[in-house]
């Protein structure tokens, strides 16, 4: 009861915090709202985690796909949106569920920007990326899995969901206050082809190394008896 009325507490804080920015602050400080979007979003699986028991394999599990995916973005740090961070993302979501899917890609995102540069923009990130994890966990409990349908479900979430939800940063910080219908249509407009590319390259590494990535982890899961 006290730890329900606790995270009622905090959701109602968030949600006060964003309406004051918008209809009380003289300016809106989107750097505080973008964070308190990230915690919003990420308040219900820590709640979940909180609530389950969890083995230290189970944790190194999560935290060694966090570090691939951080060290698979960084591999890549010369070649503009062509990473295999969302692809290993999408790999652990299938393999480790929904839930942890959505972990693995809110920390990688925030990890890796360690090495690219924190900004506003990294908590839009995290919950782009794992936002991508928790889809493909769910979409893959529905739809089988070979190399075809992980690159099409890869190009889908990585260009449409991750586009959408990073490109919102932009927005925001180009136009503040002074959002428009045309303003945002341009920005998303100028992002689509970086969009594309992310996409394209998040099916083709899936294409090649999904299936042998998610024998792997299904192996290592098995073994250890984390699923």
């Amino acid at each position: 009861m006290k730890k329900a009325f606790l995270y009622i507490t905090v959701a109602l804080s968030l949600a006060f915090i964003v309406l004051w920015q918008f209809l009380f602050a003289d300016s809106v400080n989107y750097y505080i709202v973008s964070v308190v979007v990230l915690i919003a979003s990420m308040l219900p699986f820590f709640v979940s985690y909180e609530q389950k028991k969890v083995t230290a394999r189970d944790i190194t599990l999560t935290a060694t796909l966090i570090a691939l995916a951080v060290v698979s973005r960084a591999a890549f740090y010369l070649v503009p949106q062509v990473k295999p961070i969302a692809a290993v993302v999408i790999v652990s979501a299938v393999c480790l569920g929904a839930h942890k899917g959505y972990i693995v890609g809110a920390f990688s995102a925030f990890v890796s920007n360690f090495i690219f540069g924190q900004g506003m923009w990294t908590p839009f990130q995290m919950v782009a990326l794992g936002t991508v994890g928790l889809l493909a966990g769910l979409i893959f409990r529905w739809v089988k899995v070979n190399r075809y349908t992980l690159s099409i479900v890869g190009f889908v979430l990585a260009t449409v969901v991750y586009g959408a939800i990073v490109d919102m940063s932009t927005v925001l910080s180009a136009y503040g206050n002074n959002v428009t219908l045309k303003g945002a249509l341009s920005i998303y407009a100028s992002g689509a082809v970086f969009s594309l590319v992310f996409g394209g390259a998040t099916a083709v590494f899936l294409f090649l190394f999904g299936m042998p990535f998610i024998t792997k982890i299904e192996r290592i899961s098995k073994k250890y008896g984390l699923n």
